[in-house]
C-alpha cells in the first residue's frame, strides 16, 4: 500500500484521542457541501431562468417586428414579397399585423388592451402551443372571434363564449360628439397562457380584416411579425432590413424589444463571482482550519514517522492527502444534496414565484452535468490548494522537538 496514503487513512479514521478533531472535520465537510449545494442550486437556477425566459420570449413572440413610425405602413403588399425573398435562406414565416390600442369592455369590467389583427391563416405556433381553453379560431364574418391573454380574461371576468365589445378610436383621433370611436363585438374563440404578464395581460388577437375595419385603415396595415428558422444571424438580419426598408420602417430584433428582460437577466449573473468568493473562502478557511488542528494534534506522530525515516515530502503528501479527502467528502455531499432539493422543487413546486415579476410561476431549474462538473473541479483545485499549507507546516516539523515536547 502506498505508505503516506496507509498513514493519512490512519490519522483520519483513528478515533482514539481524535473526537475533537473528527468534529472539527465533520464541521468542515459539512461547510464544503452546503458552499457546493449552494453554488449548484444558484446556478441552475440561473441557467434556468435564462433558458425559461428566452424560449418563452423566442418561441411566442416574433424574432424581428418591423413597425411605424407613423401610424401605418402603405404599399404592404409590395413590400411581402421583397421581405420573403431577403429571407429565403432562413425559413421566415411573415405575418402582417394591424394593431392599435383599445378599451374591452365586458359586463362587469373595462380593460385597456393591445388588440392585434392578423391573417385568419397566420401560422402562430407559439400562440397556438399556449391556448389553455377554447382553440385559435379567428373569425371576421358574422359572429367575430378575439383570442385573449388568461389574465385579461380573469380580469374581465369572461370565458369562451362570452361576448365583450371594443373600443377603438378612428384614425387615432381623439373621440367627439361628432367623432365617435368605432365599437365592434366579439366573442371569445380562445384563452391563451404564456405565463408572462405582458402578454397575458395586455394581448388579444382578432383577425387582420376585422382589426381593419374596427381601426378604419382600409387595407393598410401596422407591422409585420416574422418568425425564423435560424436566429443564428439575427442581428446582422435586423440591421439589413433596417438599412434597406428606411423610412417609415422601424426594424427591431427580439433582443431589442424586449432589451429590459435580456439586461435584467444579465444582471441576474452579476453577484455570482461574490458569491462564488464567499463561498471559496468559507471552504478554503474551513479546510486550513482542520488541518492546522490535525497538524497540531498529530505533531508527536510526525515526529515518530520523520525520525523513522519518513521524508518531507511523504509528509506533506500525507496531510494534502487528508485534504482531498476532506473535499471529495464534501464535494459528494454537496451534489447529492443539491439534486434532491432541486428535484423535490421540480416535483412538488416548493417555492413559487408571481408571474407578473418573473415572467414564470415557477422557479426554473437547469439540471445541467456541466454544472455540477464546473463546480466539483474547481471545488476540488481549491481543496488542494488550500491543504498545502498546513501540509507544509507539518513538514516542518522537527523531530528531537516533537518527541522531546509531544
Amino acid at each position: 500500500m502506498f505508505f503516506p496514503w496507509f498513514i493519512a487513512k490512519k490519522f483520519i479514521f483513528s478515533k482514539k484521542d481524535s473526537r475533537f478533531i473528527n468534529f472539527i472535520s465533520t464541521i468542515s465537510v459539512v461547510g464544503i457541501a452546503l458552499g457546493v449545494a449552494t453554488l449548484v442550486i444558484a446556478l441552475s437556477v440561473l441557467n434556468g431562468f435564462e433558458q425559461t425566459i428566452t424560449n418563452k420570449i423566442v418561441h411566442f413572440d416574433s424574432h424581428i417586428k418591423i413597425t411605424s413610425y407613423r401610424n401605418i405602413l402603405p404599399d404592404h403588399s409590395k413590400i411581402l414579397p421583397q421581405l420573403e425573398e431577403d429571407l429565403k435562406d432562413f425559413s421566415p414565416n411573415i405575418v402582417p399585423f394591424a394593431s392599435k390600442l383599445v378599451i374591452v369592455s365586458s359586463k362587469k369590467r373595462k380593460e385597456g388592451l393591445n388588440l392585434i389583427g392578423i391573417e385568419t391563416k397566420s401560422d402562430f405556433p407559439g400562440l397556438i402551443r399556449n391556448i389553455t381553453k377554447g382553440e385559435f379560431l379567428l373569425k371576421d364574418e358574422d359572429d367575430k372571434t378575439i383570442v385573449i391573454g388568461q389574465r385579461l380574461a380573469d380580469k374581465l371576468f369572461i370565458d369562451v363564449g362570452d361576448k365583450i365589445t371594443v373600443f377603438a378610436l378612428n384614425k387615432d383621433r381623439i373621440p367627439t360628439p361628432e367623432d365617435l370611436p368605432n365599437i365592434d363585438r366579439f366573442t371569445v374563440a380562445g384563452v391563451f397562457e404564456s405565463g408572462m404578464a405582458k402578454y397575458d395581460d395586455a394581448y388579444a388577437y382578432i383577425s387582420l380584416k376585422s382589426a381593419q375595419e374596427l381601426f378604419n385603415i382600409g387595407d393598410n396595415i401596422t407591422g409585420y411579425d416574422i418568425k425564423l428558422g435560424n436566429i443564428s444571424k439575427i442581428d446582422s438580419l435586423t440591421r439589413y432590413l433596417g438599412m434597406k426598408l428606411r423610412y417609415p420602417h422601424a426594424v427591431r430584433s427580439i433582443y431589442q424589444v424586449h432589451r429590459n428582460i435580456f439586461t435584467w437577466i444579465e444582471l441576474q449573473k452579476k453577484p455570482i463571482p461574490i458569491v462564488l468568493a464567499l463561498i471559496i473562502l468559507v471552504a478554503v478557511f474551513n479546510i486550513i482550519g482542520t488541518l492546522l488542528m490535525i497538524v497540531l494534534e498529530k505533531t508527536n506522530a510526525v515526529g515518530i514517522l520523520k525520525s523513522v525515516g519518513a521524508k518531507r515530502r511523504q509528509v506533506v503528501i500525507i496531510f494534502l492527502l487528508q485534504g482531498v479527502v476532506l473535499g471529495i467528502v464534501g464535494i459528494l455531499l454537496g451534489n447529492a444534496l443539491a439534486i434532491v432539493l432541486m428535484e423535490i422543487q421540480l416535483k412538488f413546486n416548493v417555492i413559487t414565484l408571481p408571474s407578473s415579476v418573473y415572467f414564470m410561476s415557477t422557479v426554473p431549474i437547469l439540471l445541467s452535468s456541466s454544472t455540477f462538473i464546473l463546480v466539483s473541479v474547481v471545488t476540488f483545485l481549491l481543496c488542494i490548494t488550500a491543504s498545502v499549507i498546513p501540509a507544509f507546516i507539518a513538514s516542518r516539523i522537527r523531530p528531537l522537538a516533537s518527541l522531546r515536547f509531544g
